[in-house]
């Protein structure tokens, strides 16, 4: 996780990126974090970290907790295995074109 040195979140405070709950001064928690997520140049990395090792809370890679479980549930992911699940004969599922790659794909 050598890129987590380069995270612009490494001199936030980790609270920021962990909101309590889903609604009122979490949300303006969580859109903070996005927006320190947007200035990041390892947001891929970060997200493919998050999507690789299931990550079921927080604000990963410019992601909140319904959006990776939207990444996932479109990808074909399994998290159980950790890797990309199977979209036919031979072939891993991947990200939407908008999205990072996995993680093992690097």
């Amino acid at each position: 996780m050598q890129w987590l040195r380069a995270a612009a979140c490494a001199g936030e405070d980790p609270e920021l990126f962990f909101p309590v709950s889903t609604a009122g001064p979490a949300l303006r928690e969580a859109a903070a974090a996005k927006r320190v997520c947007a200035r990041c140049p390892v947001s891929s990395e970060c997200l493919s970290y998050a999507l690789g090792t299931a990550q079921t809370s927080g604000v990963w890679g410019g992601t909140g907790e319904e959006e990776r479980t939207e990444l996932l549930r479109t990808a074909g992911y399994d998290a159980t295995r950790r890797s990309p699940g199977r979209t036919g004969p031979g072939r891993t599922g991947s990200l939407p074109p908008s999205g990072a790659g996995w993680a093992a794909d690097r």
